[in-house]
C-alpha cells in the first residue's frame, strides 16, 4: 500500500510552489494574483462541491472536495495563516461540546 497522502504533504507541497520561480507553478501564479483572487477561487470550488454533494456524485464531491482543500491552503497561505494555526484552533474547539463552542464564539463577537 503506497505511504498515505496527508493534508500536511499537501501543504508543503504549496509552500515548496509558493517559493518556486517561474511560470511552471499554478500555485505561484494563483498567489501571485492575491488573497482576493485566492478567495474567489475557494468560492468556486465550495460553490462546486454543493452542486457535487446536491448531485449525489460521489466521484464528483471526492474531486471537488480535493480541490476545495487546496485552494483553502492557497488561501491560507496568501494570508500568512498556517495549516499548524487551524489545527490548533480547531483542537480549541474539541475541547467543549460543538453547541457549546459555537454559543462561546457569538458571544465572543
Amino acid at each position: 500500500m503506497p505511504p498515505r497522502f496527508t493534508i500536511h504533504d499537501l501543504a508543503a507541497t504549496i509552500d515548496a510552489r509558493a517559493a518556486s520561480g517561474g511560470d511552471a507553478s499554478y500555485t505561484k501564479k494563483l498567489l501571485d494574483r492575491g488573497a482576493e483572487y485566492c478567495a474567489k477561487k475557494l468560492g468556486e470550488e465550495a460553490v462546486e462541491a454543493v452542486i457535487a454533494a446536491i448531485e449525489n456524485d460521489r466521484g464528483h464531491l471526492i474531486a471537488e472536495s480535493a480541490d476545495l482543500l487546496y485552494h483553502l491552503l492557497v488561501l491560507l497561505k496568501s494570508r500568512g495563516v498556517t495549516l499548524a494555526e487551524v489545527e490548533a484552533a480547531l483542537a480549541q474547539r474539541t475541547s467543549m461540546s460543538g453547541l457549546e463552542e459555537k454559543a462561546s464564539r457569538t458571544r465572543n463577537q
